[in-house]
């Protein structure tokens, strides 16, 4: 047992270069990296054409940029202390296996930005692959076998053979530099025959990597998956001497029993088996051309689509998974969920008694639904989808949280509001507003908006102007929007306008998110039907949705839930106002100087459904010199951080990103808040600011620009 270590720590070169090299397969490139390790690299990686397909499938084709020609790729490290002599190194590295006649195409990226991106397809393509592109399931089996780089593409030839024997696709990728492979392999873990093909394959695989002068396990150690492996490896004098050994330290077999001598069948207690093969109903369409491809239910598909990567456990980088980042408890990461979920179909005795868990609804219930695991999760959990599907579901016997009632049916009472606005924002200023918060289940200690006037929005969107002629832009105005910050709507109007676009303004279609997050599906759905009624014109004019979380919800929650040929043609045409702006600009559109610099808190929705860089992109193309991001929840996610009982997480949230953020932002720094929870969050922190809409900053930056100048004197 270690209990301490000593490490000496070596200078990072100040220097790196990733060089990208495109063959036509995976042994090809393997043949060549003995050459490649010539150069000294710091890092040599594979992947295969399949693992960039699904990358493509499941971020959007603008996931995958850069990368040379080919279907398979290796990502080559180099560094040094001067820029020139590693760029020099690179060149040199090209034109040596140019001579070969395998590489088919390499590139020097050069590129900050790019390598980051082309580096996140190593990192996030092999946990996606989980669900390829070519359907079905991929599982780990056969992670781990490294060889001698010499014998790599001899290994891999005689792997594929094997693979194609018994039926399987290989989905590969790994360290070729240390001839070390990770493949995930198209096993059907869930029927006895697949599991009869799982265990016959992988005895010959390992009879194959031995034969190749190789090793079972090549980094992550032996354990449950090889130890009844080792004797194809190691002789039985060696495997005596193992058992000699480890009896000397360990007479009674506390310490991993099971691993490495007297083992565990590797095929005992696989987690796909005696999964009940039952079907789950579900309001959301969770990938149903895929899972029928696996032949497992979809609700099943999904829940198990987490492998236990553990990015969500991170305390910086991306958004995933703010609850965890407060608490620090496992229970409370984005892995820690599907685990619950797991457990809930493969041990819940009827479908009933899986929804009415009440240890799955106390795992969800901090989930803040910010849906940065779609994006950021290498598998591609959705734990706000899940969550709303099971509170769907749990809350169908049960009575709700008042707070459902309250916030979650928000744009309905808002259609209330906006006829008595002063009546009500009197009431909730005085003492009896708090009363009523209380008895609502919404927090006391947090600030509440001030509500607007339907005829507030109008006159706003009157100052437009009028369009004449077929509408080049249709601006959807939603509840939240219209209902408290209708002077976004106005600026949103005059921008949309000046860019000399034919508009046209909807002010009843709601996307019905607030239903959707409190898991009220089927009252979200009769709302979807009528927003998508409204939307779905003969016309392929984008719909600018102002809140990002609306546009999120119409882009991907409205088809996932209506399932119908109009629900996907309105959400071909949604855009983000970010997303839009940013098209008007690279059409040539500039609306005037922006201010220098700016302070972004970054839409969680946005940022899972229309790119990690939308809003970054937008404001450089506008011209602002400095973005500074809170990458990061803002902690109010809708109606999470207005409940009662979630105040204290909503602020501890504020604190990873936003609250810092604002505390160094200097006082005549703007600050672009496009969710409205995000602006609530803001005047939260810090009452002294209130945070911008994008149009918001458009709006001024024109009306600056077109005052006159005056004379000084």
């Amino acid at each position: 047992m270690v209990v301490g270590a000593r490490v000496r720590v070596v200078p990072k070169p100040l220097s790196a270069l990733l060089v990208v090299l495109g063959y036509d397969d995976v042994v090809d490139a393997a043949r060549d990296v003995e050459t490649i390790l010539e150069f000294d690299p710091a890092a040599v990686e594979g992947i295969d054409e399949e693992i960039v397909a699904t990358m493509r499938l499941r971020r959007g084709p603008d996931a995958v940029v850069g990368l040379p020609a080919g279907s398979a790729f290796l990502y080559v490290e180099l560094d040094g202390e001067h820029p020139d002599q590693v760029a020099s190194h690179a060149e040199a590295l090209l034109a040596r296996l140019g001579g070969s006649g395998r590489l088919r195409e390499g590139r020097l990226i050069t590129d900050q930005a790019e390598r980051t991106a082309l580096w996140r397809v190593r990192e996030d393509g092999a946990g996606l692959s989980y669900r390829p592109s070519s359907g079905g399931e991929s599982w780990p089996g056969w992670e781990d076998s490294a060889v001698a780089v010499a014998d790599l593409a001899d290994y891999l030839t005689d792997f594929r053979e094997l693979l194609s024997a018994h039926g399987l696709t290989g989905i590969m990728y790994g360290h070729f530099g240390a001839g070390c492979m990770h493949i995930r392999v198209t096993y059907d873990l869930r029927s006895e025959r697949g599991r009869q093909v799982f265990r016959t394959f992988t005895r010959e695989a390992a009879t194959l990597v031995v034969r190749h002068g190789g090793t079972l396990s090549g980094e992550h150690g032996d354990g449950r998956a090889r130890s009844e492996l080792l004797p194809i490896m190691y002789s039985s004098q060696a495997m005596a001497a193992f058992e000699e050994f480890r009896l000397a330290w360990d007479p009674v077999g506390i310490l991993n029993p099971g691993s490495i001598t007297a083992p565990d069948a590797f095929d005992d207690n696989l987690a796909l088996a005696g999964v009940p093969d039952r079907e789950w109903r579900t309001s959301f369409a969770l990938h149903p051309v895929e899972a029928a491809a696996a032949g497992v239910d979809p609700w099943v598909h999904a829940v198990q689509s987490c492998i236990g990567v553990g990015r969500c456990r991170t305390e910086t980088g991306g958004v995933m998974c703010p609850s965890f980042r407060a608490t620090g408890d496992e229970r409370d990461s984005t892995r820690g969920r599907a685990r619950v979920l797991q457990e809930m179909v493969r041990s819940a005795p009827t479908q009933r008694d899986g929804w009415a868990s009440e240890d799955v609804r106390e795992a969800l219930d901090l989930c803040l639904a910010c849906k940065a695991c779609s994006s950021d999760c290498p598998a591609g959990v959705d734990m706000a989808t899940y969550k709303a599907e099971f509170f769907s579901r749990y809350y169908r016997r049960r009575l709700r949280p008042i707070a459902h009632f309250t916030l979650g049916w928000l744009p309905f009472w808002l259609k209330i509001t906006g006829r008595v606005p002063g009546f009500v924002n009197l009431v909730l200023a005085s003492p009896l507003g708090r009363f009523i918060a209380f008895a609502g289940g919404v927090t006391t200690r947090r600030a509440l908006p001030r509500f607007a006037s339907r005829r507030a929005v109008e006159r706003q969107l009157e100052t437009a102007g009028s369009s004449v002629g077929t509408p080049e832009v249709v601006l959807l105005v939603d509840s939240f929007t219209k209902g408290f910050r209708p002077e976004v709507a106005g600026a949103a109007a005059r921008v949309a306008a000046a860019t000399g676009r034919a508009i046209t303004c909807e002010t009843e279609a709601c996307c019905g998110l607030p239903w959707i997050s409190t898991g009220q599906l089927k009252r979200a759905k009769k709302v979807m039907r009528r927003a998508v009624h409204r939307l779905d014109d003969s016309g392929d004019a984008p719909i600018v949705v102002i809140e990002p979380s609306c546009a999120a919800a119409f882009k991907k929650d409205v088809p996932e839930l209506l399932g119908t040929d109009a629900a996907e043609r309105v959400a071909a045409r949604i855009q983000s106002f970010a997303e839009a702006a940013g098209a008007w600009t690279s059409d040539g559109w500039t609306p005037g100087p922006l201010p220098a610099a700016v302070t972004l808190q970054t839409h969680c929705h946005e940022y899972s459904t229309f790119g990690a860089a939308v809003q970054r992109k937008a404001l450089t193309a506008l011209g602002v010199e400095e973005v500074r991001e809170a990458t990061g929840c803002c902690g109010v996610a809708g109606n999470f951080g207005f409940e009662a009982e979630h105040y204290e997480l909503s602020m501890s949230v504020a604190e990873q990103a936003l609250a810092p953020a604002l505390r160094s932002t200097a006082a005549d720094v703007p600050v672009l808040t496009d969710g409205f929870s995000c602006s609530m969050q803001v005047k939260q922190v810090d009452p002294s600011r209130s945070g911008l809409h994008l149009a918001e900053l458009i709006d001024r930056a024109m009306t600056s620009s077109a005052m006159p100048e005056t004379d000084a004197r």
